[in-house]
């Protein structure tokens, strides 16, 4: 008997939300053969994702996954076999009645955000809250045996490891972005939020007598971009050099394209939660500029990660990396610790590949949610 599924996403952060949800929608439907229904908030953030989706449309069919509008007004509807409240949002009222009036009572998990930190592996799979008789569930994504893992399509290292050994593909895939790699180059893509770090980065490349070429997809970070070349605004195509950097803008591609992307540059630049995760598949060098949160309580989670990550890298290269990344999330200059990276970028490739490998030896996070509810009936 197929498994229905409800995954509810209110889109807070524009892309990372739905990223997650909507890449897991589609591996439960086509790996798990479930049936997915996932409840967006905001389709217009949802079709920079994915293009075809019809934004007037109160529900819709797009790659096996049936996608409906979440509206104010909720109508009557029947809960799935398992219910997923991603990032802990709040399910409407209706529906959580719906749920307690089942007959068979439905798995609720709340799917929480991604995290190092220690006190993961304990809460991971405990109950949380009760709606009358209906439990609901912590299930944490994460990077440690006892967690729920990392979202990986099983073919994804596979597909990945062919990508990045056939040149000419690298190359047709590139030209179709309008993008031709020049001899010799540091290839660095760049997505992240609003940084004031970003002038002494860049400056760092001008000047360096290793040219580089940044590609910079449609995002929050362009704004940043622009002041530092001197420009009114950044456009999909623009193209701008100085020194020994070249700048070019990019459309906002869909998310099968964005690993691609990853996969042919040496040194990745990410956000978030999505983004962040892809990075860290395509076994290279990565910059992560965390989501920012009150209090800077997004700090604690951010070091956690810093600690596992660096494991195992030499004294030299761990100084070096971790200085860039915390350079980068405070907004400071990043020229002394850039250069310190470039020096060290063979091992820290290697250990790329390292951590890619290591944790794609563990069970990713949508098998781990079907094995979760089939261990729960």
């Amino acid at each position: 008997m197929t498994v229905r599924w409800d995954i509810f996403c209110t889109v807070v952060d524009n892309f990372g939300d739905i990223g997650v949800t909507w890449r897991l929608a589609r591996q439960l439907v086509a790996e798990h053969q479930c049936a997915v229904r996932l409840w967006v908030d905001d389709l217009r953030a949802f079709e920079r994702l994915c293009p075809d989706i019809e934004v007037s449309l109160r529900e819709q069919w797009q790659q096996g996954v049936q996608v409906c509008q979440w509206p104010k007004d909720w109508p009557a509807t029947e809960a799935a076999d398992v219910v997923i409240a991603a990032f802990a949002c709040q399910l409407p009222s209706a529906y959580m009645d719906a749920m307690a009036e089942r007959e068979v009572t439905p798995l609720w998990m709340n799917l929480d955000y991604l995290s190092a930190e220690d006190w993961v592996i304990g809460c991971h799979g405990l109950p949380s809250v009760k709606y009358k008789h209906v439990q609901k569930y912590f299930f944490f994504p994460g990077f440690q045996a006892g967690t729920g893992g990392l979202l990986r399509e099983a073919d994804l290292l596979e597909r990945r490891r062919q990508f990045q050994h056939d040149d000419a593909a690298q190359k047709s895939f590139l030209h179709g972005l309008g993008v031709m790699r020049e001899p010799g180059a540091r290839l660095i893509s760049l997505f992240a939020y609003e940084n004031a770090g970003l002038a002494s980065w860049f400056e760092a490349m001008a000047t360096d007598v290793c040219p580089s070429h940044v590609l910079v997809p449609e995002g929050r970070v362009l704004g940043d971009v622009a002041r530092w070349l001197g420009v009114d605004g950044l456009a999909p195509g623009a193209l701008h050099r100085r020194g020994g950097l070249t700048v070019q803008v990019l459309p906002f591609v869909r998310q099968d394209e964005y690993d691609r992307l990853l996969w042919c540059c040496d040194f990745n630049a990410v956000r978030g939660e999505d983004s962040f995760v892809r990075a860290q598949w395509a076994g290279r060098p990565l910059l992560w500029h965390i989501y920012q949160q009150e209090e800077d309580v997004h700090l604690e989670k951010f070091e956690a990660f810093l600690r596992l990550y660096t494991q195992g890298l030499s004294e030299s290269v761990e100084k070096a990396i971790s200085g860039l990344w915390r350079d980068w999330n405070a907004g400071q200059d990043m020229a002394e610790h850039w250069k310190a990276v470039c020096a060290e970028h063979l091992e820290l490739a290697e250990h790329a590949q390292a951590w890619c490998l290591e944790q794609g030896s563990r069970a990713d996070l949508a098998t781990a949610l079907v094995k979760f509810y089939r261990n729960w009936l």
